[in-house]
């Protein structure tokens, strides 16, 4: 029995949590400035995250200390496949390739998984949590954002799971759960940490393409500020 390995996670990465969202590429994201370049770029470098991951996850299965959090239906790799066929079409397999800070993320995990399996849990947990609680409001932005219709978000999707909720409940228990010990836990909680670092140097390689987008963000705050009471939804705040 770990020592709430969950809560120790969540309360060990909140700094790099709270750090990542304020990265000028997510910043814009959650302000509704979503550019479809650097968004269908950043859905290839997930496919390939996932894609390592799922594998080395898959292939530690029988692991005492990783068995406990083998979940296929939090699987991402064929949903992030059908939102690159949406954005680049049938021939996206010869579109895409891992950004350099991609490929340095690939290459933590395929460490790690050689070397120290367990720490897979940190990346997990960084990377599955994220997608079903943040990751809904994400979907419903970049729809909104990129006008699109029933494609092009499957990624946000987990058909097999209907309540998410329970689900988080249910895969926090399976991580408190997990035989490890306290200075392996304290070890995961610290490789969570560099997953989300991992995942913020994903997001400044695209924010080159971000300044702009910046700049509309804060036009479109000035303008909600200013606009007259009048106009404003009903409900807001004058």
């Amino acid at each position: 029995m770990t020592q709430e390995l969950a809560t120790l996670l969540r309360e060990g990465t909140q700094k790099a949590h709270t750090m990542a969202e304020n990265t000028t590429f997510i910043r814009c994201f959650l302000g509704g400035v979503v550019n479809p370049h650097s968004y269908r770029k950043l859905v290839s470098n997930l496919y390939f995250v996932y894609t390592t991951l799922e594998e080395e996850l898959t292939k530690h299965r029988e692991h005492e200390a990783l068995k406990g959090l083998f979940f296929p239906e939090l699987w991402r790799k064929s949903s992030l496949e059908a939102d690159l066929e949406y954005y680049y079409g049938a021939d996206w397999r010869a579109q895409v390739a891992p950004s350099p800070a991609c490929a340095k993320y690939l290459q933590r995990l395929r460490e790690v998984s050689d070397t120290d399996p367990i720490l897979l849990v940190g990346h997990a947990y960084t990377r599955y949590m994220g997608d079903l609680s943040g990751g809904q409001v994400l979907k419903k932005i970049a729809k909104q954002a990129m006008g699109l219709g029933e494609q092009g978000t499957a990624f946000y999707e987990f058909e097999t799971i209907r309540n998410h909720g329970e689900f988080k409940k249910q895969y926090r228990l399976a991580m408190n759960n997990l035989p490890l010990s306290a200075e392996e836990c304290d070890r995961v909680v610290k490789e969570a940490n560099h997953a989300f670092h991992l995942n913020m140097d994903m997001f400044r390689e695209l924010e080159g393409n971000w300044f702009l987008a910046l700049l509309q963000l804060t036009w479109n705050s000035l303008v909600e500020k200013f606009k007259p009471a009048s106009r404003r939804p009903i409900g807001s705040q004058a």
